[in-house]
């Protein structure tokens, strides 16, 4: 990588940003429920080859309202068979009270013992009229209050701010709300600006947060699938890496080898940094999130 590209380490005014953030490093990978039956046994390989990194757990997505929630559980059952420990998320918006305390029992009872609480996407066209929890922050009240401190609950984080958001103020306002609630750690939207991630962290700190924040990486290796996510989603891509990504155009194997350089490198600043560990959005695939890992922690032992 051109040295131009290469910021120097963040050097924190306090080595150890939190106690809590350097006794042990986490690393996890996000998965979606898959539709057929020729998915899910691919999904099946591609943790199977993740797995040789000792993750801490595997997570896996679900639609809001309960829309994939079928195949969310397949998944979850799936990793459990595999003897890893599962993190579904859990969108609150648009479910009962109920309807969310019977699922996490559900949970509860096939041995999941961490999830992700969301408040989830809002379905187009309703708004907030419907019935149900609304907030991420009354979701975690409730799992505490009905589960205690069986669920390690986790929840999402910013460091570019919700694309909903009024300001940052209230971005962060927010998120210590849910954290106030209980909730006991917490993963980031991917981004591709270490500092976002720092200076999200130390207004966390001093605003009383004292969870690991556990930053989320997405590998690349299609462009236009990273506008139209990081569109979606309010990610930022900078000037200067969405310029050059575009420069490649269709030269996949370019595109592949200089993001690779790109986000190995802005992982390893984080780690240096004092991040907690790494929470990889694999999309499904092992390759790159694989590679990333072997680049920072060594290939893993035969």
């Amino acid at each position: 990588m051109d040295v131009w590209m290469r910021p120097m380490p963040r050097q924190p005014e306090n080595p150890i940003r939190n106690p809590t953030m350097t006794t042990s490093r986490s690393l996890s990978f996000e998965f979606f429920p898959t539709r057929t039956p020729e998915g899910r046994a691919k999904q099946i390989l591609v943790r199977q080859e993740l797995k040789q990194f000792n993750p801490q757990f595997f997570s896996c997505t679900s639609g809001a309202g309960g829309s994939t929630r079928e195949g969310t559980l397949q998944t979850v059952r799936d990793i459990l068979n595999e003897q890893t420990p599962a993190a579904p998320h859990l969108p609150c918006i648009g479910m009962l009270e109920n309807e969310i305390v019977e699922l996490l029992q559900q949970y509860k009872d096939i041995g999941v013992n961490r999830l992700i609480a969301l408040r989830g996407d809002i379905p187009s066209g309703t708004g907030f009229g419907m019935e149900g929890l609304r907030y991420a922050n009354e979701l975690v009240a409730l799992v505490k209050q009905k589960f205690g401190d069986h669920f390690h609950t986790i929840v999402a984080a910013y460091p570019e701010y919700h694309p909903q958001s009024q300001n940052a103020a209230d971005d962060l306002r927010y998120f210590v709300q849910k954290v106030n609630a209980g909730a006991d750690s917490a993963i980031t939207q991917y981004f591709f600006n270490a500092d976002a991630y720092f200076n999200f962290v130390d207004d966390a700190q001093r605003a009383g947060v004292d969870i690991p924040i556990i930053p989320g990486i997405i590998p690349v290796d299609s462009f236009t699938k990273l506008v139209r996510f990081s569109d979606m989603c309010g990610a930022e891509i900078p000037r200067w890496l969405r310029l050059k990504l575009y420069s490649y155009a269709d030269d996949a194997e370019s595109i592949r080898a200089f993001a690779l350089d790109v986000v190995t490198h802005m992982c390893e600043r984080l780690l240096q940094g004092g991040a907690p560990g790494l929470h990889f959005y694999t999309l499904n695939r092992a390759d790159l999130s694989a590679e990333i890992c072997k680049r920072i922690y060594g290939a893993p032992a035969k």
